[in-house]
């Protein structure tokens, strides 16, 4: 499994609300492509961007942007987030 949980601090929650962004741990071998396929097919959301970042604890986050039709505070209700 490529999609480990998602990050629930200040900042991500705020994204959530105003830029339609989700922020995931990963799996550090991951590929974008792989990423978007396993949010697509997880979630049957539209994946418009996807960003990633290591952090210096050697985790990998995935900066994760919906298409506009796909809302991410749905998303994050159903992940227990909100």
């Amino acid at each position: 499994m490529i999609i480990k949980h998602p990050v629930s601090t200040e900042k991500s929650i705020k994204a959530i609300e105003s830029e339609n962004k989700l922020i995931f741990i990963v799996d550090p071998k991951a590929d974008k492509h792989a990423i978007k396929r396993e949010l697509e097919a997880l979630f049957k959301a539209k994946v418009a961007t996807i960003n990633t970042i290591i952090t210096p604890g050697a985790q990998k986050r995935a900066i994760v942007r919906f298409a506009p039709e796909t809302p991410a505070i749905d998303i994050a209700t159903k992940l227990g987030l909100m």
